[in-house]
């Protein structure tokens, strides 16, 4: 017993060590509107910006929180795969060859840092219920949740469509708890370094979940793109892996 411990605490200092390095290197955005967030635990939901709103949300978070992480990125057999798919499959053709060698390279960091993390593995087959799981027993012990909900097809130049499923975690929330999850829209400026928090939309038992989802999705895409909208003119950064010069500006 001594012994896993012992271990626990090594991999915990080598997380540290890889945070904190990153933490040294990487830029500290200025949060704007935390009280926003309301005093029970909510559930955030944010644009990706790429890697930019993990990390960002990873460092320098101004409440508790553990984030929703896709969970083909935190086991290292099946990072190379989706990790090429979803942030490299669109580099030019003379260059794939290095972006699929280079997630098999990061597998293994991934893992690590991800399982690390403060994080909930997030899946899209019979193992979602455990994410649902996870994620209103986080919420119950007083943690907001941060969630990246973009896909790749876009809504506007701010902020892509959502996948929409992730309301329904306020529907379980709700059976097992009574309470009503509040969701939280954040916008991340990487490049002005800001990330704003909008006002909060409630789930209303009295709604059906189909319409929710919508009602929900639609209201958070716009706070997030009126956020954005509000600050001065600055690119944006996009959820899809495209080249820097193609970024929109919000406008």
């Amino acid at each position: 017993m001594r012994h896993g411990n012992k271990e626990e605490r090594k991999v915990k200092k080598g997380f540290l060590f890889i945070k904190k390095t990153i933490e040294f290197f990487y830029f500290k955005s200025e949060f704007i509107d935390v009280e926003n967030i309301p005093e029970e635990a909510s559930l955030i939901i944010g644009n990706h910006a790429q890697l930019h709103s993990p990390i960002t949300t990873e460092l320098h978070f101004p409440k508790r929180r553990y984030t929703w992480c896709i969970g083909q990125m935190m086991h290292k057999k099946e990072v190379p795969e989706y990790a090429y798919k979803d942030f490299w499959s669109l580099k030019p053709k003379w260059c794939r060859w290095f972006y699929k060698l280079l997630a098999h390279i990061i597998a293994p960091i991934s893992e690590y840092v991800f399982t690390n993390a403060d994080t909930i593995g997030v899946y899209h087959d019979s193992r979602l219920f455990t994410t649902f799981k996870q994620t209103i027993q986080k919420l119950d012990e007083g943690y907001n949740v941060i969630i990246f909900p973009e896909c790749p097809t876009l809504y506007n130049e701010i902020v892509n469509e959502f996948l929409d499923k992730f309301v329904d975690v306020a529907v379980l929330y709700y059976k097992r708890y009574g309470k009503c999850v509040n969701f939280v829209p954040m916008y991340n400026a990487p490049k002005i370094k800001k990330v704003i928090f909008g006002k909060p939309i409630q789930y209303n038992p009295n709604i059906d979940i189909n319409e929710q989802r919508v009602m929900i999705c639609n209201y958070l895409k716009e706070e997030i793109t009126k956020i954005a909208k509000s600050l001065p003119v600055h690119k944006v950064v996009p959820y899809n892996n495209i080249k820097k010069r193609n970024y929109p500006m919000s406008k």
